[in-house]
């Protein structure tokens, strides 16, 4: 295979208008035709410093999980972070789909499958993406056979893999964000990110069905706590295709008294921003002046501290 080009991510200059407020509190007094959407982060919340593993989960399909894998992705590495994205959905893939894996001619390919039937490392199904500072571990609708197998110590596949990874490399991961894509249920990949995860992030549709499967993530985050992963926390909550109206606010206001500590990210709506696993782009690259890709960038700058990758 000769030398892979790889296109570099644009840095993007968004304009003071099109920026989100940062408050660290709602404020309840303001009229809903005054009412805007604003970036909470709690006073406690504290950005991270070293290498991190985050799990993008919601158990219902719809909700945003795939582009905010792939924009949080596509921020940070504009930035010169070295990122790798882990496709754990084994119903489309549509991640290994949208951020296409350049596989060596001259070797067997690997996937995510491959991992948990420990027939390679987690580095060895790791593959260049088209983009600069994204690697990828792929997927395929074969991931279904660690549901039906259950291979022994499923749950703990990931984590251990991360971890032989970093010992592997002096005690720090290769890479200085790993994304897991979680698929739309809660079954046992799922649980596998999350007992990886230092935290969790959850892209929630401004809908009522999707508040409702929150209430089954909580209740998985809670058994992974105390079986797998005591450390797990929900870092951030995204709500996705985000418009004003009273039931966003609505929304708003119990996600933050469901999970005080984690930081709300609205991402409004755009139709740009659909276009884009289409053309196989990430919305940054496709649509720049788009609301969303300012959303996500903001995003990604208060989640991860300037230093987290030097």
């Amino acid at each position: 295979m000769s030398e892979l080009t790889r296109t570099a991510l644009p840095a993007l200059t968004i304009p003071p208008g099109d920026r989100l407020e940062v408050v660290s509190a709602w404020d309840e007094a303001t009229p809903y035709q005054s009412w805007r959407p604003q970036i909470l982060v709690p006073s406690t919340f504290r950005p991270a410093e070293s290498t991190r593993v985050y799990a993008v989960v919601n158990q219902k399909g719809g909700s945003g999980k795939t582009t905010t894998t792939v924009e949080l992705a596509t921020a940070w590495a504009a930035r010169g972070r070295r990122v790798r994205v882990i496709d754990a959905d084994d119903q489309e893939a549509a991640l290994s789909e949208w951020l296409l894996p350049q596989y060596p001619q001259d070797r067997p390919r690997h996937s995510l499958r491959s991992v948990f039937f420990d027939e390679c490392t987690l580095l060895e199904a790791t593959y260049p993406t088209l983009f600069e500072n994204i690697d990828i571990v792929p997927s395929s609708l074969d991931l279904k056979r660690v549901e039906y197998d259950r291979p022994i110590g499923a749950e703990m596949a990931l984590a251990s893999a991360l971890r032989q990874e970093a010992e592997a490399h002096g005690g720090r991961s290769p890479y200085d964000v790993t994304l897991i894509d979680g698929a739309p249920s809660l079954g046992l990949v799922t649980v596998a990110a999350l007992t990886a995860g230092d935290q969790v992030l959850v892209p929630l549709a401004v809908g009522g069905l999707d508040l409702k499967a929150m209430a089954s993530l909580d209740r998985t985050i809670t058994h992974v706590r105390a079986k797998t992963n005591p450390k797990l926390e929900v870092g951030a909550v995204f709500l996705t295709a985000w418009d004003k109206s009273g039931f966003a606010r609505q929304l708003a206001s119990k996600v933050t008294e469901d999970y005080p500590e984690a930081a709300l990210f609205p991402i409004r709506r755009s139709v740009r921003a659909a276009e884009a696993p289409i053309a196989e782009q990430p919305v940054r690259a496709w649509a720049p002046e788009s609301t969303a890709a300012a959303d996500y960038d903001q995003a990604a700058g208060l989640l991860l501290a300037r230093e987290a990758a030097e």
